[in-house]
């Protein structure tokens, strides 16, 4: 892999840093405050991107820049790790990329969160939880698609589209307008008074001292998506933005495990996301060191470790399953992104809903 095209992973890793600080982007913010506080902005963000990228990924197939990647179908692997990942992150306060911006941003919660994930990572690719992966594993379904569809033919992932057996171009633009189309008529039936008032400030401000509305937010994290999917490519890394193995491949360097000690595309990502959200909070004064009580850097660390094992057993995280993998409609993704949200959803109402209503 060429030093010239790694770097270029630094420098999606910036802006997608950035963005995610500007825009306060956090899955699972957006899937708990659904369930705590009936509060839908985030998960719209979430929505917005999912959707420009899903047109994004499926024009650059087509135009052969990049050869679409969707995650296999892992079975009871991607129920399981995934629905672990889905309790870790509310127990981190925070999803993989949440808490990996939030280390930029001074957040020590964050730094511990990141500890344990990274503990999890390792303990559960190469360590003692691996055995409980390999057992995951082994119950995984006894099949591959027949994928007749070029466009998704780099492996043999089950997607929605070689399943129903059309091409992948008409099944994700088709899901996309239809998407668009209802969300329009909603948008359009609900339609309040714009009291926005990013317009009387300057572009500038605008961008570095405010924070991003869920639309832009949705718009930029998209569209960054699909520029780190087509440099990804160019770096002969041919797979979309994730964070669990950027953090594998950074520590795996550090230790000395695998061959090759160079950094590679997805670690210096990782590293950029970091650095971008750095600047971001910079700008904005929101740069400042925040530590919580002890008992919460546990908890956050148990998260992290939570969300570590849960990612490498499901063979992604919330960025590389539901960010990157449902965009390309593979199967194992949306189960897994179906299980993290779940899971989520538990945990918070577990955590915070019961006693509420036990008081």
């Amino acid at each position: 892999m060429d030093l010239d095209t790694i770097y270029t992973g630094f420098f999606v890793g910036i802006l997608f840093g950035f963005a995610l600080q500007r825009g306060r982007f956090c899955m699972n913010s957006a899937f708990r405050d659904t369930i705590l506080l009936r509060e839908f902005t985030l998960l719209k963000a979430v929505g917005i991107a999912l959707l420009v990228q899903m047109v994004g990924f499926t024009v650059l197939a087509m135009s052969s820049v990049i050869e679409l990647n969707p995650a296999p179908l892992l079975g009871l692997a991607n129920v399981v790790g995934s629905f672990v990942f889905g309790v870790g992150m509310v127990l981190a306060g925070g999803c993989a990329s949440g808490i990996t911006y939030r280390v930029g941003e001074g957040m020590v919660g964050a730094m511990t969160a990141v500890m344990g994930l990274v503990t999890g990572i390792l303990m559960t690719s190469s360590g003692t939880l691996k055995t409980v992966m390999d057992e995951l594993l082994k119950r995984q379904p006894e099949f591959t698609a027949d994928v007749d569809d070029l466009v998704v033919s780099s492996n043999k992932a089950f997607t929605l589209a070689n399943v129903v057996g059309v091409p992948h171009e008409v099944m994700a633009l088709g899901i996309a307008a239809v998407a668009v189309a209802i969300w329009g008529f909603f948008a359009w039936r609900n339609r309040e008074e714009d009291t926005d008032e990013a317009g009387s400030y300057r572009l500038v401000e605008r961008i570095f001292k405010r924070g991003w509305n869920w639309f832009f937010t949705g718009i930029a994290i998209g569209l960054i998506g699909m520029l780190g999917f087509w440099l990804s490519y160019e770096a002969g890394r041919p797979a979309a933005l994730g964070i669990t193995g950027g953090y594998k491949n950074i520590f795996n360097r550090q230790f000395g495990i695998g061959a090759d000690p160079v950094m590679d595309w997805i670690g210096m990502f990782i590293i950029g996301t970091i650095a971008g959200s750095f600047v971001a909070a910079y700008f904005a004064k929101e740069l400042k060191l925040r530590a919580p009580s002890p008992n919460t850097l546990i908890l956050t660390f148990i998260g992290g470790l939570l969300m570590g094992f849960g990612a490498v057993c499901s063979g992604g995280c919330n960025i590389g399953h539901i960010l990157s993998g449902v965009p390309q409609l593979s199967l194992g993704s949306l189960l897994a992104g179906a299980a993290i949200v779940l899971g989520g959803w538990v945990t918070s109402y577990v955590i915070f809903v019961l006693p509420q209503r036990a008081s």
